[in-house]
């Protein structure tokens, strides 16, 4: 009678996080980049009561009998599909179109996100929201991505081919490639730096940080650093942003389900209980 109870509180336990889980999905539904999450349920050790027989020439096979203790979370998975295009209009705002993410720091530390949501702070840098430096490359002379990430900025001094004295800038784009150009007074555009593009082998093993970012760990794979339209990275679709993944009509039906599950094992508990009385009672 007890594994009844505990079966019913272990179903009572998962089917709360699974409402935990759809209740920030909705809670998420507007924010820039966000990628859903799902549970996966799996039955816990089931109690052996008898095991299985093999054939004999008196007697054939029998299966074994076993009792399940109850239900535990697997997993959370997060849903990596593309979200649907927010054109806006300005020049900081970028979105990938395909696989990738874009690259910050965060003090020594690199995050990825899918927010494109940037802006340049007073110092000419590509900032996040919440201040974190967008990462990419300096160019060389043919216009080639060279040595390791740095912060992206509207700096002249990283402008290909090189600014002459008394020569300044007068606007920039992003393009689909991620290269930031400047156009200056003298009539030509320059090329300032690229965006990086970084890539996994596994992204749903990679950790969320908050802020809408992600963060490398032991089974998402080492970071694959890259350019937009590089391998199997996506490329970059500048005054736009992508929005929320969450299908708000999936998640509504994932509420009803969670809540029904967890009435369902609340009402095993309930039954188990009764039984328990009737059987208490019956030395009265």
């Amino acid at each position: 009678m007890l594994r009844s109870l505990f079966a019913g509180i272990s179903g009572l336990r998962v089917h709360q996080t699974m409402l935990d889980v759809t209740g920030n999905n909705i809670a998420n539904v507007n924010t820039i980049g966000y990628k859903s999450s799902s549970t996966i349920f799996q039955d816990t050790l089931s109690q052996m009561l008898t095991g299985a027989s093999g054939t004999t020439p008196d007697r054939g096979g029998s299966n074994p009998i076993q009792i399940g203790l109850g239900v535990q979370l697997a997993a959370t998975a997060t849903n990596f599909l593309q979200g649907s295009n927010q054109t806006t209009g300005r020049l900081t705002d970028v979105m990938l179109q395909g696989d990738g993410f874009f690259v910050t720091r965060k003090g020594n530390e690199n995050l990825y996100t899918r927010a494109g949501a940037f802006t340049f702070d007073e110092g000419g840098n590509l900032v996040s929201p919440t201040g974190n430096y967008v990462q990419g490359y300096l160019l060389d002379a043919a216009g080639v991505p060279t040595g390791g990430l740095v912060d992206m900025s509207l700096d002249p001094a990283n402008a290909v081919p090189a600014v002459p004295v008394g020569v300044e800038m007068t606007s920039y784009s992003i393009g689909s490639d991620g290269k930031i150009r400047g156009v200056f007074d003298d009539g030509v555009q320059r090329e300032l730096g690229q965006l990086a593009v970084a890539d996994f082998s596994n992204p749903m093993g990679l950790e969320k940080v908050g802020e809408t970012s992600f963060r490398e760990s032991a089974n998402s794979g080492a970071v694959q650093l890259g350019v937009a339209g590089e391998g199997q990275r996506g490329t970059i679709t500048g005054g736009a942003l992508e929005m929320s993944n969450v299908d708000l009509a999936a998640e509504f039906t994932n509420l009803i389900l969670a809540q029904r599950g967890f009435q369902a094992n609340s009402r095993v508990i309930t039954t188990s209980d009764q039984v328990l009385e009737d059987l208490v009672n019956i030395k009265r």
